[in-house]
């Protein structure tokens, strides 16, 4: 029995988490559950699922869970901030964390799992986005298990060697292939993306996910941060790593040998496929996901990315050149932008302008410890939120 802490499970992953572990009961126990606000929704979960644990973000919010929880004869403890976050990430009872706090707050829960050994399903992309080497370093040393939970990584995981050890050409990798939707408009005209609203931007086509995910799938910063996690995951320089779109969202990504193979991963579009196959690593388990119809698909279809239509795509791949803090400024400047668009303060076509003013902006330097990690970050949001006002 395997007990496991879910940071952010009020979300999209974490729903899906929870829908995969209820189909196993005589295999998963949550020990933990997290979310920031949502106290209602928490609840719920916390009387489903009946966690030793629930972390909230503040004290306002934990005093509701507390008598809300109480009214129900829910005995589950109660605790908030970013110290009880990483807490139950690295509690001596905990196996399995699956990380699905949505940008920079889930970084240090996160890297306590790593600190601690623990098995690590990874849907937060940010904390190797930020923290790259930091985060693998932690990872080494401790022996943690890291499995990729996007769609994307997950794939590729699925189609590299079981011995895989992020050396690329050592095992007859040429190239990896991360596909992408293209968002809601890939086929509008560039010249109308000025007048996006938020509710166009986060109408996904194909997956449900939260606002800021949608956000960055629409402007495809979300495909470029996956561009620079995939660099960290495999050990592959960004020449080695392609975009390739591709609408249907049935084939999650590919891996290109030098043989001239390619191997892909197709799925319906539903992240409790790689929940459930992360979960239960190396074996395979029912996830509720209904089987793919090849034959109603009918066609797959692949183009090239236009880096004039999607910028963001093409700043994170100078990120990643750069090095350093680089892609930890451009993931604070486009967390800032993008809150800034759902609230209505700046177009749809300033999000990628604010980010490329910043990182011309903001010093880039090393990250050598968490510190100096989250002062770059401060500084890039600062020069954003200048910038928006």
């Amino acid at each position: 029995m395997q007990q496991i802490t879910i940071l952010g499970s009020t979300g999209s992953i974490g729903v899906s988490t929870l829908d995969v572990i209820g189909r196993h009961p005589d295999r998963y126990r949550v020990f933990a559950l997290t979310a920031h606000h949502r106290v209602a929704e928490l609840a719920v979960q916390c009387e489903h699922f009946e966690p030793q644990v629930a972390v909230v973000g503040t004290a306002q919010a934990a005093e509701t869970l507390v008598r809300v929880l109480a009214e129900k004869g829910i005995k589950t403890e109660v605790a908030y901030g970013e110290a009880a976050l990483c807490a139950a990430a690295s509690a001596p009872a905990c196996d399995v964390v699956m990380a699905a706090i949505v940008g920079a707050a889930g970084l240090a829960p996160t890297l306590a799992a790593a600190k601690t050994g623990k098995k690590i399903l990874l849907a937060n992309k940010e904390a190797l986005v930020m923290s790259g080497r930091l985060f693998m370093d932690a990872v080494g040393k401790s022996g943690a298990t890291l499995l990729p939970i996007d769609s994307e990584h997950n794939a590729i995981f699925q189609c590299l060697p079981a011995s895989y050890s992020r050396v690329p050409a050592g095992h007859g990798v040429a190239k990896i292939l991360l596909t992408a939707s293209g968002g809601p408009f890939l086929k509008r005209a560039v010249e109308t993306l000025e007048n996006v609203t938020p509710e166009e931007a986060v109408a996904h086509p194909n997956w449900v996910m939260g606002r800021k995910i949608s956000v960055d799938s629409a402007t495809m910063m979300n495909k470029g941060l996956e561009v620079i996690e995939a660099h960290w995951l495999f050990g592959a320089a960004a020449s080695e790593i392609e975009v390739v779109i591709h609408p249907q969202s049935v084939i999650h990504s590919m891996v290109s040998y030098v043989d001239g193979s390619v191997l892909a991963q197709l799925g319906n579009p539903d992240m409790r496929t790689p929940i459930a196959h992360a979960l239960a690593y190396p074996e395979r388990i029912a996830s509720g996901v209904s089987a793919m119809d090849l034959a109603q698909i009918g066609q797959l279809i692949f183009e090239r990315p236009d880096f004039g239509r999607f910028p963001c795509l093409k700043l994170a791949y100078d990120a990643l050149l750069a090095g350093g803090s680089a892609p930890a400024i451009l993931n604070a400047a486009n967390e800032v932008a993008v809150q800034a668009f759902l609230d209505r303060k700046i177009g749809f076509r300033a999000i990628d302008r604010v980010i490329a003013q910043v990182m011309e902006t903001v010093a880039h330097g090393e990250v050598t410890d968490i510190n100096s990690l989250l002062e770059q970050d401060g500084r890039a949001r600062e020069a954003a939120h200048s910038l928006i006002s």
